[in-house]
Parts: structure tokens; C-alpha cells; sequence
């Protein structure tokens, strides 16, 4: 019960969003005061040359401005796409890309579940869902991401067995993007897609799985070769029923060979001889 406690407590610790603070959310008197000067001095004939360079900002169609007001985060919303100003010395802004970024993770070794070591990588497509969020957050989203998908690759991995590994690779990837997209959307990141790349197995695995392989693949090849003989003794056996009521049908059978021989261009001479005619001799002797 501690332990949940624990877990519970710092889950709701890592949850926490810091745009959640409304109690000192106002500049206050002299923030006011510092901001109505400055857009004084902007306006000004004196700067106005200055302020054409300074105030007007121009973000792309891809990209939102979160403007900063003496360190705080204006409106709650970020700016763009197109022009937008600021003003001098109290305001600053941060750029934040939306489109969707990929990363390979790099190669994890993984002891799975029935104590297999293997090494797993993959790649991951994710985007700024929440330009605010991304900003004020965390420190770095990008970096974050990316640590947080190697972990999470590793203890994926590290409840599965190695056949759930090799076979589930979709179902493991699934459930990846779900974990990572619940984890950062309070970062204001939406992970879009997980794939798992390649399942690198140790050498002496990979023999013993393809000598396994082959002699399974053996053991069904002599099957199959089993239920052709039986097959083929049995149609024999019918075969000689159907020969046995008709005696001409015999010698038919005789030139039917020799005709297949003879197609063969061979030197090979046949001289079919009645078994009548035999058992005379031998009844002689």
C-alpha cells in the first residue's frame, strides 16, 4: 500500500501543469507600470526606427510564437502564423515547430520475459500538440520524448516473451504510442506513430532456432512422403484388383511399358514373357 501511495503521489507530481497556477497570474503594478512605458517609447517619433525592427515578428505556417511579458506567458495562447508585435525591452517570444518530427531509438538490450536477451529498435513520429504546454512544461520536449521512448521501449519489451516479440510486433507498438501519448500530452507533445524496426537475436539463438526450423520442416517432409507411400500402395493395390478380373488387361500394361521405355531412347531391350509360359519350364525341371 505504501508503495502504490508513492507511485500514486508521484504520478500527480509529474502530472502537475504549471499553466494550472491562477493565483499570480496579473503582472501587477509595477509590471503594468514597466509595459506602459515601454509601448510609450515605442511609440515614439524618436524610436519609431527602432521599433520597425524590433517590434514586428513574422513566425510560418508551421510554426506559433509564445510571447513572454516580464517572464510571463501572454493571453495563454501562442501567436501566428503571420505577423505579430512585441514590445521592446518587457516582452520576449519562443518559437515552437508543429510539424511532426521522427527519431530512431537506439538499440535496446531487453531481457524479456523467459530471460531471452535481445536488442530492439525503433522510430517514433511525434508532434507539438500544445505550443504552450511544450514551452512552459518542460525544459526540452524534443529530448524528453526521446528518453521517455527508450524507456518505455525497454519496459514494454521486458514484459513480453520472445515469440510475443517476434510475432506482436503491431500489438507492442500500439501499445507503446498509447503509453507515450498519455505520458507526454502534458508536455503538449501527441505521439502520432511507434514502429519497432528490428529484433536482433544472439547468434547461438538464431542457430539453434534454424535448426529447429529444419527439422520441424524434416519431420513434416517425412510425413508427407509417409502418406504419399501409403497413398500410392494403396491405388497399387486397387490396380492390380481391376488387372487381376481382365488377363488381356495385363499384356496392355506389358506395351504400355514398352512404349514409355522405347520414348526414352535408351538401349534398354524388354521382352515381356507370359508368366504361363515360365511356369512350364519350371514345372519340366
Amino acid at each position: 500500500m505504501e508503495m502504490e501511495n508513492r507511485s500514486k503521489r508521484r504520478d500527480s507530481s509529474s502530472n502537475t501543469d504549471l499553466l494550472d497556477d491562477e493565483d499570480n497570474r496579473g503582472l501587477g503594478c509595477c509590471g503594468w507600470t514597466l509595459v506602459i512605458l515601454s509601448a510609450f517609447f515605442a511609440l515614439l517619433p524618436c524610436f519609431w526606427i527602432i521599433s520597425v525592427f524590433i517590434c514586428p515578428k513574422v513566425v510560418k505556417e508551421y510554426e506559433r510564437a509564445v510571447i513572454f511579458r516580464l517572464g510571463r506567458i501572454v493571453d495563454r495562447k501562442p501567436k501566428g502564423p503571420g505577423i505579430f508585435f512585441i514590445l521592446p525591452c518587457t516582452d520576449s517570444f519562443v518559437k515552437v515547430d508543429l510539424r511532426t518530427v521522427s527519431f530512431d531509438i537506439p538499440p535496446q538490450e531487453v531481457l524479456t520475459k523467459d530471460s531471452v536477451t535481445i536488442s530492439v529498435d525503433g522510430v517514433v513520429y511525434f508532434r507539438v500538440n500544445d505550443p504552450i504546454k511544450s514551452v512552459a512544461n518542460v525544459s526540452n520536449a524534443d529530448f524528453a520524448t526521446r528518453l521517455l521512448a527508450q524507456t518505455t521501449l525497454r519496459n514494454m519489451l521486458g514484459t513480453k516473451n520472445l515469440s510475443e516479440v517476434l510475432s506482436d510486433r503491431e500489438a507492442i507498438a500500439h501499445g507503446m504510442q498509447s503509453s507515450l501519448d498519455e505520458a507526454t500530452d502534458a508536455w503538449g507533445i501527441k505521439v502520432e506513430r511507434v514502429e519497432i524496426k528490428d529484433v536482433k537475436l544472439p547468434l547461438q539463438l538464431q542457430r539453434a532456432m534454424a535448426a529447429e526450423a529444419e527439422a520441424t520442416r524434416e519431420a513434416r517432409a517425412k510425413v508427407i512422403a509417409a502418406e504419399g507411400e501409403m497413398n500410392a500402395s494403396r491405388a497399387l493395390k486397387e490396380a492390380s484388383l481391376v488387372i487381376a478380373e481382365s488377363p488381356s488387361a495385363l499384356q496392355l500394361r506389358y506395351l504400355q511399358t514398352l512404349g514409355t521405355i522405347a520414348a526414352e531412347k535408351n538401349s534398354t531391350i524388354i521382352f515381356p514373357l507370359p508368366m504361363d509360359m515360365m511356369s512350364q519350364f519350371l514345372n519340366r525341371k
